[in-house]
């Protein structure tokens, strides 16, 4: 006897689904070391943030590390530009009033 994924009941060891939550049993697992996070995603999201929030957008479901590192490229990369925005109209105005 085997024990369902989900659910945690004792069931049969050749059934595809459990019989009391209907969960499947038999997936295919995922091929291990392809979804690593990786300093580069990130930096290439921050670079390039349109490019780091459309690899997110895709990678969300399947490569959940790789996504979130160029997710988080992309997020930085404008938190950044727009405080250097503020900073350089907040220098703009004080230098026009001497």
């Amino acid at each position: 006897m085997a024990y369902c994924k989900k659910c945690g009941m004792e069931i049969d060891d050749r059934s595809s689904t459990c019989p009391h939550c209907g969960a499947a049993q038999n997936a295919p697992a995922a091929p291990q070391g392809t979804d690593n996070g990786g300093f580069l995603w990130g930096l290439l999201g921050f670079c390039i943030p349109l490019v780091g929030l459309i690899l997110f957008l895709v990678w969300k479901d399947t490569k959940p590390r790789t996504s979130k590192a160029a997710g988080m490229g992309a997020l930085v990369s404008v938190i950044c530009g727009v405080v250097f925005y503020v900073l350089m109209f907040i220098i703009g105005i004080g230098a026009s009033m001497l």
